[in-house]
């Protein structure tokens, strides 16, 4: 079963993505625009200029895995970017919030437990 978890680290590529763009494209705007070592396990993100369709991309130990998803009516509420950024870090919840088409102004997310980052 191929599947995503809150332990994986999300990240929003910026710019809108040429949904015809591949496993090798894709993989060259991480590197490129991202900045991001491609087979580090994290979940790239990838949405076209009409906000209706996503691509997910993530090295699973043997291979590349997309995860694509075209929605039929209605489009995707993406978070703003700095200006000039190509990449942002999503949070798990929120990525499905994004796909599930929940207004994001709306949210409001209630105080949780979070384990402190310890740098070793």
């Amino acid at each position: 079963m191929i599947g995503f978890t809150p332990s994986q680290r999300y990240f929003l590529h910026g710019p809108a993505t040429d949904m015809r763009m591949g496993f090798d494209s894709l993989c060259g705007l991480v590197s490129s625009q991202m900045g991001r070592d491609i087979l580090s396990g994290d979940v790239f993100i990838f949405v076209n200029r009409g906000r209706n369709r996503v691509k997910l991309m993530v090295w699973d130990r043997s291979g590349f895995v997309i995860w694509y998803k075209r929605l039929e009516a209605g489009t995707f509420e993406l978070p703003q970017l700095a200006g000039g950024s190509h990449g942002l870090e999503l949070k798990w919840e929120r990525l499905v919030m994004i796909l599930e088409g929940i207004q994001l102004s709306s949210v409001r997310q209630r105080k949780r437990y979070a384990r402190p980052i310890t740098n070793n």
